[in-house]
């Protein structure tokens, strides 16, 4: 008899868990490129088409190869379900479609990514959803920012890039008892280091274009939830609006999957080296990262992280305020020969980024300066080089004028 999930450890699940295999036996996971399937009946086809016979009938429905990717990172993720999109922002844009409408409110934290603060905050309100930002770790502001029409608390941990800490238990508290949800981007620990339903979210969403991929190869997005919501309240909003996952994304990522955990326990140990040096670094300011005794949520970060503080840190650059700090920035970053100047993370590469200017870069100041995003600050997603090479590469540019 085959096992059941329960019984089996995730590690194994990260290899395992997919879609039966087909009548040919393979032993990696097949990938289906089909738009369409045929119907074994007419009487078949509408019983699908309604919902009320398994089966796949069109491609922005649902595929095989798709279904394995949502079955194995729903385990790894100790959901019930998930459903994947195109892309992370898209995985946000169901979600928000799906839950809310317009005089409905939602609070998040003002240090989430920046296009997710555009979304919500600028593109979301032209249509009559309100939203709140608030402090990422005040447990007190987001209590106080709840409105009888809040429908969803939504937060990043850690954030991009100060890799601020919020606490997941507490957060989900509030939000259920004010008949909303919790949402946990889970983009930077991944279920390799933090499992947010386990700790009372309701939500997941995941960028898997990031760590779920590894290499920096596709674009990709999912929601990990409730049975119930994954089906009644997101898969209408796929099958209306169709953002969904391509086949070739959903094998790429699905495949990504099984080595996860290991990447993310190699890259998490270089980062907590590199963190430590830029910390004793003489042109370094400042340096944010969880696994530092110095962050201000390590001890939440060490309980809720499965005591690692992930693959991404930042730091900021000695230097004066505005311009100067932004120069020096940008001259770290142009003296770069092995590192890769790249907005993305996640990759086995390591990729440097000036948030500023990129990701951050359509934020006014103002909103900026509320996310703590300055000028002299640079983002380090760590990948698989050797140590050595990592620090001569930024020492370069650290110690030349």
């Amino acid at each position: 008899m085959k096992p059941k999930k329960t019984d089996l450890h995730r590690d194994t699940l990260a290899v395992r868990e997919a879609v039966e295999r087909s009548q040919y036996g393979e032993n990696s996971e097949a990938l289906y490129l089909t738009s369409g399937y045929v119907q074994p009946s007419a009487e078949s086809a509408a019983r699908r088409f309604a919902g009320d016979e398994e089966g796949f009938t069109y491609g922005r429905y649902g595929n095989p190869t798709v279904a394995s990717f949502e079955q194995r990172l729903a385990a790894l993720e100790g959901a019930e379900a998930c459903i994947s999109t195109a892309s992370g922002m898209s995985a946000i844009l169901m979600m928000c479609m799906g839950l809310l409408k317009a005089g409905d409110h939602v609070v998040c934290s003002h240090s989430m990514f920046g296009s997710t603060i555009k979304l919500i905050g600028t593109d979301l309100a032209k249509f009559g959803v309100e939203s709140t930002f608030v402090s990422q770790t005040d447990v007190a502001a987001w209590q106080a920012a709840i409105q009888p029409t809040t429908r969803l608390l939504f937060a990043e941990t850690p954030t991009n890039p100060l890799t601020e800490v919020c606490d997941i238990r507490a957060l989900a508290d509030i939000a259920h008892n004010a008949g909303a949800l919790l949402c946990v981007d889970n983009c930077f620990a991944t279920p390799a280091l933090q499992l947010p339903i386990a700790l009372g979210a309701d939500i997941v969403m995941h960028s898997g274009t990031k760590y779920l991929d590894g290499q920096g190869r596709v674009m990709a997005g999912a929601l990990c939830a409730s049975q119930e919501l994954v089906t009644k309240t997101f898969l209408p909003v796929l099958k209306s609006a169709g953002m969904t996952l391509a086949p070739f994304n959903a094998w790429v990522v699905l495949k990504g999957l099984e080595t996860l955990d290991i990447r993310m326990q190699a890259q998490s140990a270089r980062a907590l080296q590199l963190a430590q040096w830029l910390q004793d670094h003489p042109a370094v300011a400042r340096v944010h990262y969880p696994g530092l005794a110095s962050h201000p949520q390590h001890a939440l970060a060490m309980a809720q992280q499965s005591g690692s503080g992930g693959a991404v840190l930042s730091f900021e650059v000695k230097a004066a305020a505005g311009d100067e700090a932004r120069a020096r920035a940008f001259h770290v970053l142009d003296s770069l020969q092995v590192m890769s100047l790249s907005t993305n993370l996640g990759d086995t590469k390591t990729l440097v980024a000036h948030p500023a200017s990129t990701s951050h870069g359509r934020l006014t100041e103002a909103q900026r300066q509320s996310a703590g995003v300055v000028q002299g600050l640079i983002r380090v997603a760590v990948g698989l080089e050797h140590l050595d090479d990592i620090q001569t590469d930024l020492d370069r540019g650290l110690l030349t004028p």
